[in-house]
């Protein structure tokens, strides 16, 4: 039985996130609560619990309310995780932010989003937030902190930077200002506030490319994740020994979910890598003495491959999670033997459904892991159907995956017209994903009606790039489909239908070339093209539909990609 919730244990929770951190850290105040290997940052959960409570009172102070939407645009910094809890706390939403996004998808986000507070780091890599920020509210530089007016985002009056407070641009407060105003707000008063908070508020919105348009807001609940966290976790065994290396991203649901949520609904230590790198991942797992680990395929193939991998120690590691794309035999065996993770698990699900609704367990076989993504979550229904008569499909019959239960997200934000194209009215969140049931319940996806690309576990809508495409000068028509790939699952591919006057005058080479660069200067790079495919019209049905799958056929022959799709191409 998990101490934690007691005689509850075999039941939903009925908890929120602020109530559930303060019932684990009287539980387990001496455990480490969260610990970073490469900085002084080291809680207990009795510490954390209290700092978590220091940044709610902060955000009070500073006009943050219930209802407030604030955004977090940060790699896995300490501030990333004690936010979403102080928020939690006062019944704010926190909006989490794609750390690849660059100007355009920033500016969607948060204008879609109603964005009031923003807390954001400088950059990364070749993208500077700062910069985009001011560019976005030019009038920042000139603003009190906390007094912007800007009417392009007119919801967003609060940007607070939580890089070095030397360097903090003008206009927004710092994060330290947090604990500074926070002698403004009594703990008292915190209280109240929290007790006005209940389960079923939105906590969490997350942006996720769906079956059209831009990206969509994703609102999950306190009873959504808290509930799906603890059924991750109980499906991996954590409890307060359990130390959790976290190098995924939190602004996906992989890390604050599966990560975060199943951590602190078990008492387990939360170890964050700031951002996945192979060694320091290595270096963490062996200097913490982690118990468990997730990542994507590709993450664990990276430690395999890496020269110096056998120079460190893993016989600490049980079990942890591998999610995003299937693995192959080979790797999850060398996972099981040479990582010692005997208990690693599968799950799978959407941001739509909080965000798992299947996962196999710490004893399935290693079969069962690389060939499914193990049974359903408790609490929940989960079945195939008939994609054109919803009637219930028969075992090892492709249909699409439908989920029905307390982890259904509440709703698209403000996009009522899209949620009832997902949620039907019997309460059946309708996936897109193409599955089989086999007669032990083991689910085995096959395939996608919707035609979104999974690139090494990033969703990529093919919609948003074509419409972005399409504003480049010398592109006539676009279309964007996902082509094979051996290491990510799927790449980017680029269909396009040059202007007839380019077509004749510069090379292709120079146009693929200046293309990628078009995206990449203002997309996020992990959307780019790999490939830039010309061509002089696309395969069309007698109705005029475009028919992707065709496209898809045509280009694993064009490109030689024979090999990724494991299909003969001559």
């Amino acid at each position: 039985m998990n101490p934690i919730f007691g005689e509850k244990d075999n039941s939903l929770i009925n908890m929120t996130l602020g109530d559930l951190l303060d019932r684990t850290a009287s539980l387990y105040p001496d455990v480490d609560g969260v610990v970073y290997a490469d900085r002084p940052f080291r809680l207990t959960y009795k510490e954390f619990k209290e700092k978590c409570d220091e940044v709610a009172r902060g955000l009070l102070a500073i006009g943050v309310r219930k209802g407030c939407h604030v955004a977090i645009w940060a790699t896995n910094y300490p501030e990333w995780i004690l936010l979403m809890f102080a928020t939690a706390k006062i019944g704010a939403t926190l909006v989490t932010v794609n750390t690849n996004y660059k100007i355009f998808e920033a500016e969607y986000l948060l204008k879609q989003s109603d964005t009031d507070t923003l807390v954001m780091m400088h950059g990364l890599k070749d993208t500077c937030y700062t910069d985009i920020i001011n560019e976005l509210c030019p009038n920042l530089k000139d603003s009190a902190p906390g007094q912007l007016v800007n009417p392009d985002l007119p919801r967003l009056k609060r940007v607070i930077y939580i890089d070095k407070k030397e360097e903090t641009p003008a206009g927004m407060y710092h994060w330290s200002d947090l604990y500074e105003e926070a002698a403004k707000v009594s703990q008292e008063t915190l209280v109240e506030v929290q007790k006005n908070v209940v389960p079923g508020d939105v906590v969490n919105m997350q942006y996720t490319s769906g079956t059209t348009g831009f990206p969509k807001g994703v609102m999950l609940t306190h009873f959504n994740i808290l509930n799906n966290g603890k059924c991750i976790g109980d499906n991996q065994k954590l409890s307060h020994v359990d130390r959790v290396c976290l190098p995924v991203p939190f602004f996906h649901c992989f890390g604050c979910v599966l990560g975060i949520m199943a951590c602190i609904t078990h008492g387990s230590t939360i170890v964050p890598v700031e951002r996945y790198n192979p060694v320091r991942v290595m270096e963490t797992i062996q200097k913490e003495k982690c118990t468990a680990t997730y990542g994507v395929p590709t993450m664990y193939i990276a430690m395999l491959e890496h020269p110096d991998f056998f120079k460190y120690d893993f016989s600490t590691l049980r079990t942890g999670i591998m999610s995003g794309s299937p693995c192959p035999i080979k790797v999850m065996q060398q996972v099981v033997d040479l990582m010692h993770m005997s208990e690693i698990t599968i799950p799978y699900g959407m941001t739509e459904t909080s965000p798992v609704c299947t996962m196999t367990n710490t004893e399935d076989s290693i079969e069962k892991r690389v060939s499914t993504v193990g049974r359903k979550m408790p609490f929940i229904e989960v079945k195939v159907v008939d994609p054109e008569t919803n009637e219930d499909c028969p075992p090892n019959t492709p249909g699409e995956v439908v989920v029905r239960g307390y982890s259904v997200m509440k709703g698209y934000y403000n996009m009522p017209e899209a949620t009832a194209n997902s949620i039907d009215s019997e309460g059946w969140y309708h996936s897109g994903d193409l599955a089989m049931i086999d007669e032990d319940g083991y689910f085995k996806i096959t395939g996608r009606i919707k035609d979104m690309i999974i690139r090494g576990g990033e969703n990529i809508y093919p919609k948003e790039l074509e419409e972005f495409l399409y504003t480049h000068p010398k592109i006539k028509d676009v279309q964007v489909i996902g082509v094979p790939d051996k290491n990510y699952g799927e790449e980017v591919c680029a269909c396009v239908v040059l202007k007839d006057e380019v077509k004749a005058s510069e090379s292709e080479e120079d146009l693929r070339a200046e293309l990628k660069e078009f995206v990449r200067a203002n997309i996020s790079r992990h959307k780019a093209p790999r490939y830039i495919w010309f061509m002089d019209g696309f395969p069309m049905t007698a109705s005029g539909k475009i028919q992707k799958y065709k496209m898809r056929e045509m280009a694993v022959v064009a490109l030689n990609l024979g090999d990724a799709a494991n299909i003969e191409t001559a």
